[in-house]
């Protein structure tokens, strides 16, 4: 989050206008607040249960803000056709493994499992298909000998940094052909 939110400067074509989180103590919150962009919470253990609920209350906040696009980052809520029907073709995601392989969670260590020889992350359009919307970047990063999941997810960091704000400046203009890093 705090890499898009500073690559909006100068020429780009798009500015933030709302950090939101699930988690009210998420770091993020106060970086965002540190860079002048409003912040807000919705608290998903606040509609426990209730699914609909929660989405409801975010679209309700998000649509306050009114923005084009919706980037998410870190957020870690499986989200329902709802939500994502509300914002088709405007929400983008990352998500830290060559997407199609290794969807949800733990792809550092599966992709070493595997003996894959590269590992890396994925900019996509969010659907309902969990990690499987329109492929619209990736970069990758080799898997060295002795890799660990935090190793190597220290690495993939690093791409996802450069990737993410390279994909939302050309998503902004409308631009959703394929950058590979």
């Amino acid at each position: 989050m705090v890499r898009l939110v500073e690559s909006m400067v100068g020429d780009h074509p798009a500015r933030p206008c709302l950090v939101l989180s699930n988690v009210p103590d998420a770091g993020g919150l106060e970086r965002a607040r540190d860079m002048g962009v409003p912040t807000a919470v919705v608290n998903h253990r606040d509609h426990k249960g209730d699914r609909e609920g929660f989405e409801t209350a975010l679209i309700s906040e998000i649509d306050r803000h009114d923005p084009d696009i919706i980037a998410l980052a870190g957020f870690m809520r499986i989200l329902t056709p709802l939500f994502i029907d509300h914002y088709a073709g405007r929400m983008l995601n990352i998500h830290p493994s060559l997407l199609p392989k290794y969807r949800g969670l733990d792809t550092h260590a599966r992709a070493i499992a595997a003996g894959d020889a590269q590992a890396g992350c994925t900019v996509h359009e969010v659907t309902a298909e969990l990690d499987g919307g329109p492929i619209l970047g990736q970069a990758r990063v080799p898997i060295a000998p002795g890799d660990t999941p935090e190793t190597l997810a220290a690495r993939v960091l690093v791409q996802e940094h450069r990737l993410y704000p390279a994909v939302l400046r050309r998503f902004a203009t409308g631009d959703r052909t394929r950058l590979d890093l």
